[in-house]
């Protein structure tokens, strides 16, 4: 009975934390559009979802990684890796169709994402460390790779660049593949066996296993399915900035770890909702686009960015000591 309650508690307390969420974009959205016009221009609002579209991507990855207690830090470095070698490849074969470079860089993120998941279910290296190790080694193969050259937009060809710019079924490609990748995030984790595994390992490792649940399994798959996004990322990075640079995406994981946590993702593990993490990364979008615009200067950009998440950090705490609280007294009662 008390593990039900404290479920209905999470239930609403999630819908309300989202209802404030967007509430909030939307109140955001109408301060920047007053003070500058130009941010709800047709052609700034493509930018704004073309970004948020790449950074959802690895926050719905990122969000499985953290509900299992995980962190992965290399995601960044994964990115370049993947985007550098479907880049070289793009340009020693101009002719590859961009289906084969997608495919590339997924596979280099899948394989990124296994090494790292072998290292933290298998060898029982602590994520952070792993991932933090793992995070220099892919920037340096990055760096070796490229011979620490760059891929510029004039070496590569115009379909791989145009992945970023065409459309499917009217809707631009990075958005598109967004809104799938969306879809079957929030199918696997409220509607399969395996999506209801990897919460309840989060929410109790010891547990889960008394229970059966093969956690080597289930930190492999979340590893190497972060990886394989990381990948994917990667190559859509590449086409939309038509570049190919060794320093790539650098801290861009505390970017992506932000939005989930903005979007009610616990770092405790076992808590996280597929709409709320949507939610956080088109807030952090509608910031990074919209405070330029009414010319935030960038060190304040970090600290409003910063105090925000410090308060979803706050609320979060908030909300699970109240949950644990009002369970305890009800078991008392």
């Amino acid at each position: 009975m008390s593990e039900m309650m404290k479920s209905i508690n999470l239930a609403k307390l999630g819908k309300f934390r989202e209802f404030g969420l967007l509430g909030f974009i939307v109140l955001l959205s109408i301060v920047i559009q007053l003070l500058n016009p130009a941010f709800l221009s047709p052609g700034n609002l493509t930018d704004l979802i073309k970004n948020t579209a790449i950074l959802s991507i690895l926050a719905l990855g990122m969000m499985l990684v953290l509900i299992t207690r995980g962190i992965d830090l290399s995601i960044g470095a994964t990115l370049a890796l993947s985007g550098m070698i479907a880049a070289l490849t793009v340009r020693a074969y101009p002719d590859l169709h961009p289906l084969l470079a997608i495919l590339i860089g997924i596979v280099v993120g899948v394989v990124c994402g296994a090494v790292l998941g072998l290292l933290v279910s298998k060898v029982g290296i602590l994520p952070i460390i792993a991932s933090l190790g793992l995070m220099n080694a892919f920037r340096g193969m990055t760096y070796w790779v490229s011979g620490r050259e760059w891929v510029s937009a004039y070496q590569m060809s115009d379909s791989f660049k145009h992945i970023a710019t065409s459309s499917i079924l009217g809707i631009n490609t990075l958005v598109f593949i967004a809104i799938i990748i969306f879809i079957f995030f929030n199918y696997f984790v409220n509607n399969t066996v395996t999506g209801r595994q990897i919460y309840a390992l989060g929410s109790n490792p010891d547990s889960a296993k008394i229970s059966g649940i093969n956690s080597d399994r289930i930190y492999m798959l979340v590893y190497t399915l972060m990886g394989g996004l990381s990948g994917l990322a990667g190559v859509l990075w590449v086409s939309k900035f038509a570049s190919a640079q060794g320093n790539t995406g650098s801290g861009y994981e505390l970017t992506v770890i932000a939005a989930c946590i903005l979007g009610g993702v616990s770092i405790n593990g076992g808590v996280g909702k597929v709409t709320g993490v949507l939610l956080g990364a088109v807030l952090l979008g509608v910031l990074d686009n919209g405070l330029p615009l009414i010319n935030v200067s960038p060190f304040w950009q970090m600290g409003i960015e910063g105090a925000i998440i410090l308060i979803a950090v706050l609320f979060n705490t908030i909300v699970k000591k109240t949950v644990e609280r009002n369970n305890l007294l009800r078991r008392v009662i």
